[in-house]
């Protein structure tokens, strides 16, 4: 068994866990009501047409979507540079998941700074 880096008395107290978890999931929140407000009517209209979250993992910002339909899924992807473009607006580091229903659940990730304009 490994012993921790730190003694229990520099580690953080099960309640400040809890409060950072929450404090998190409220920023989420923030995030996805501002990113759909500043997405145009298409887009939005895109956005419905899947289950979409976003989730921050060690300080990076992911955008999560799941299509439920190819159709659905071709037209999210041809939106992927707007959808870099709003994200750049919240984040420096963020990372766009796009699952399809084809490939049961296997996540299609790109990082928003290796996208060009107009790609």
């Amino acid at each position: 068994m490994k012993q921790p880096y730190l003694s229990p008395d520099d580690l953080p107290t099960h309640k400040t866990r809890l409060m950072s978890e929450i404090l998190l999931s409220q920023l989420e929140e923030v995030i996805k009501r501002r990113f759909y407000l500043a997405c145009d009517r298409i887009v939005r209209i895109l956005l419905s047409s899947c289950h979409w979250y976003f989730k921050v993992n060690s300080g990076i910002l992911m955008l999560i979507m799941i299509c439920h339909d190819i159709e659905s899924y071709q037209h999210i992807m041809t939106t992927v540079p707007h959808l870099a473009s709003k994200l750049k607006r919240f984040a420096n580091q963020a990372n766009i998941s796009i699952t399809s229903p084809v490939n049961q659940g296997i996540p299609w990730i790109i990082n928003i700074n290796d996208i060009l304009p107009g790609e």
